[in-house]
């Protein structure tokens, strides 16, 4: 799963700077242009929620991706990020060759093996009612450096947080609606998790 994840991540760093030299922009916004997607920073969290646990076990990393919690909450935010994707950005392109290789693996392989292996192998407790609160930091945290990025090089990574063109109140709107589908799929998973605890138990 490390390798499928770090191998998604790779490529479309590739192809983002291929794009950007296409387009006759530097490399540096092609950089620029590919940290700024929620997909590449939740797939790149993802990678190291499974290396360090494995490389480096003891390490303060490790042991921080191994915490029941923030599994979960790692769960949580790639599963958001593969029915994002699913529901409201598929539609909008049409990607081919290696750009649908790359949409494949960040969309939908890397979300769907990292919650089987989160719901087959990690363990679930102890997982609090309050956690999708806490987990929901992360997407709060992006939207506002998504939307201080956008502003400052004028190019707005998803539609549906695009100032530019719809405007903040808009923006707000989706926001807000988005952070409480996230928090609502952490309740989701907590709910999952406290069940197959309980039945582990039993």
């Amino acid at each position: 799963m490390a390798g499928v994840a770090s191998a998604g991540v790779l490529l479309q760093f590739y192809l983002s700077l291929r794009l950007a030299s296409a387009n006759g922009q530097s490399l540096a916004f092609g950089v620029a242009s590919y940290f700024g997607y929620f997909t590449i920073l939740t797939n790149l969290l993802v990678c190291l929620a499974l290396a360090l646990p494995l490389l480096a076990r003891a390490s303060a990393g490790g042991r921080f991706f191994e915490r029941p919690s923030v599994a979960a909450g790692v769960a949580t935010s790639i599963a958001f990020v593969g029915l994002a994707y699913h529901l409201l950005l598929r539609h909008i392109w049409a990607p081919q060759g290696l750009q649908w290789l790359a949409d494949v693996l960040l969309h939908y392989a890397v979300p769907a093996l990292y919650v089987l292996y989160w719901w087959f192998v990690l363990p679930k407790a102890p997982l609090r009612w309050t956690d999708p609160l806490v987990w929901s930091g992360y997407p709060a945290a992006y939207l506002a450096y998504g939307l201080a990025r956008g502003a400052a090089i004028g190019s707005y990574p998803y539609p549906f947080i695009d100032v530019a063109a719809i405007g903040y109140r808009q923006t707000a709107i989706n926001a807000v609606g988005l952070l409480i589908a996230y928090i609502g799929l952490g309740f989701v998973l907590v709910a999952l998790g406290k069940a197959k605890a309980r039945n582990n138990e039993g």
